[in-house]
């Protein structure tokens, strides 16, 4: 399936894209399950992309619930070759306020395991490469359409991936700001893990909403505050998104990215299971 070259994942409050032509929903299968929703296919500004909702139409699925290997799986059936993820994030940083983006390059996983986060096991072990874990091409595209599209926007810092729901305690974010980290979420490290995986440049859009919960002077985070900011910020992400399909339309995929899988894979070919050789086809048929 060619369906599209550049995926979207839209987290809270970003359930669609305007603007989009030629439009049809897809439904996917993959060995993987079932993704969070139909994919919506379609060009912007003649660009084909595929567009999924992370948590479901109607924001149903717990971070923790969502089928993240079908969601990245499904992409890679159709073709994607670059994902843009868009996600709600709480500052730890003074200087990041909310409404302001951040496009970041590190995380720190502090997710229970609950999460299946790996394409592999079932007979096939590979170990990719994961020391810089988003797409540093993809990111500087997306800083320069944040800039071009007229937000506050901070170029790199670290990631705290947690678990959730609930939001954090006030010592475990005076923790996260102890380790320099500059936003807190619960969905993109697992995202970015598969995404090396499946060989898919991967980059994210992090809408600061608010201070979670370790400013003096600010409201503890809520659910309130939070979509009071993400009504505001979704719109600014769609343009971001917008400016940075255009910039990156007809890119060849130059990066490290691509060839993630062509040493990572361990296990010794004459052992993998028929099944999961089939199962892992799209990811790893052209190293077996």
């Amino acid at each position: 399936m060619k369906d599209a070259v550049i995926g979207v994942i839209g987290g809270s409050g970003l359930y669609e894209m305007e603007g989009m032509e030629d439009v049809r929903r897809v439904q996917v299968e993959t060995p993987f399950g079932t993704p969070s929703d139909e994919y919506v296919t379609g060009t912007l500004n003649g660009v084909r992309m595929a567009f999924l909702p992370r948590h479901g139409r109607g924001h149903r699925l717990l971070p923790s619930e969502v089928n993240y290997r079908a969601n990245i799986y499904g992409m890679k059936k159709l073709g994607v070759e670059r994902i843009i993820s868009v996600s709600a994030v709480g500052s730890l940083k003074e200087m990041i306020a909310p409404g302001h983006i951040v496009i970041p390059d590190q995380f720190i996983d502090r997710t229970k395991g609950i999460r299946k986060d790996t394409f592999f096991g079932e007979g096939i072990v590979a170990h990719v490469g994961f020391a810089d874990p988003v797409c540093n091409d993809l990111s500087e595209a997306l800083y320069a359409a944040a800039l071009k599209a007229g937000a506050v926007a901070h170029k790199g810092g670290t990631y705290i991936c947690m678990e959730g729901p609930a939001f954090s305690t006030r010592a475990e974010s005076f923790m996260y700001r102890e380790r320099e980290a500059a936003v807190i979420g619960m969905t993109n490290l697992t995202e970015a893990k598969l995404a090396r995986e499946a060989e898919i440049c991967y980059g994210i859009i992090a809408l600061s909403t608010d201070y979670d919960c370790w400013h003096t002077s600010h409201d503890d985070v809520s659910v309130e505050a939070v979509v009071q900011i993400i009504q505001q910020n979704v719109a600014m992400a769609k343009e971001i998104i917008r400016h940075a399909v255009a910039a990156i339309d007809g890119r060849e995929q130059s990066c490290p990215c691509g060839s993630a899988l062509q040493y990572a894979i361990i296990s010794d070919r004459s052992v993998i299971p028929a099944e999961t050789k089939q199962n892992l086809d799209l990811l790893i048929g052209k190293y077996l």
